[in-house]
């Protein structure tokens, strides 16, 4: 882990390294299959920049206690799930570099083991009456599908508007980091205010760390490295690429989309686009509107109370722009 992460997570590295093993616990099963598999999951696990979120909303608002493991456990539940579903629904063999669970088990059981890790998450919260988690959880589930489903069904056309374009991001990216803020927050207090803080703090947060997300496929810019080109072509529509099919003439965005539609298995073709989204502006805007989401998300912050964790979660949505991958 970098050693930025490491800083940032200082204020509550002792509840992330009791989280680990709780986790664990929470994902256990009388099926040795299911132990198997979960046990391998545990071990590729990320950054763990989720739970993060949890416990320093969770510190900049109160005292870190049971019902805040449990909102951790539970975000990374869900989140765990979807990703499974993601590998099967999107035929995807590695994740973070490792072998996905599709790969390894097949579709069927990756899907069991997805629900079973969805109903992991609500018997947590069912079995000790954490409601008012469960509601925040439900909220980015339901989110995250609408934004998927909505992206897929824009995708046919590949001509998004820039509303609509905000509006997948929304629900497909930032509704899992508001959930992590929210649910942080609601753990240690019940301060309506203090809550709808953190979601829109939240919000704004995973917009940003989106159109960082988007600018990857891009890399015109030093600290990116190389396009990758990988969003052209699976047919996302990416903010760069919007603004610049938007400032266009007619005939070149139709050139545009004839190529991602027809040839983005080309390289020689996915970097006409690419040189044109750069020739077009389409990189300088997208980090325009990110800096704006960043300032308007620190600007949310600084409405809560001042302490190491608020200062952490500054770091943390700084580093999620600024990160090199």
């Amino acid at each position: 882990m970098s050693k930025a992460v490491d800083e940032i997570k200082s204020p509550v590295s002792e509840h992330m390294e009791a989280f680990e093993e709780k986790f664990k616990d929470a994902m256990k099963s009388s099926v040795p299959l299911l132990d198997k598999i979960t046990s391998y999951i545990v071990k590729r696990k990320g950054k763990q920049i989720r739970p993060m979120f949890v416990f320093l909303s969770a510190q900049v608002s109160g005292e870190i206690n049971e019902s805040t493991y449990r909102a951790a456990a539970l975000i990374e539940l869900l989140h765990t799930a979807s990703l499974v579903h993601d590998d099967v629904v999107d035929d995807s063999n590695e994740r973070r570099g490792f072998f996905s669970l599709n790969a390894l088990w097949k579709n069927k059981i990756a899907v069991l083991v997805g629900d079973f890790l969805l109903t992991k998450g609500l018997s947590l919260s069912l079995e000790n009456d954490d409601f008012h988690l469960l509601r925040i959880a439900n909220d980015a589930v339901r989110e995250m599908s609408e934004g998927e489903l909505l992206q897929i069904e824009k995708a046919r056309r590949l001509d998004i508007s820039e509303d609509v374009y905000f509006e997948i991001i929304a629900k497909k990216t930032a509704a899992l980091i508001v959930a992590c803020c929210a649910a942080g927050t609601a753990s240690v207090t019940k301060d309506e205010k203090a809550i709808a803080l953190a979601k829109e703090f939240g919000r704004l947060t995973g917009i940003a760390f989106q159109i960082k997300d988007d600018l990857f496929d891009f890399g015109s810019e030093d600290d990116i490295g190389k396009p990758t080109g990988i969003d052209i072509k699976e047919k996302k529509m990416t903010l760069p690429l919007i603004y610049a099919l938007n400032n266009s003439s007619w005939m070149e965005k139709r050139k545009i989309i004839n190529i991602i539609k027809n040839h983005n298995e080309e390289s020689e073709e996915v970097k006409k686009v690419i040189d044109f989204v750069i020739a077009k502006g389409g990189i300088q805007y997208a980090y325009k509107i990110m800096h704006q989401y960043k300032d308007k998300a620190l600007a949310v912050l600084s409405k809560l109370p001042e302490n190491p964790s608020r200062k952490s979660l500054e770091q943390l949505l700084l580093y999620a722009i600024e990160r090199k991958k």
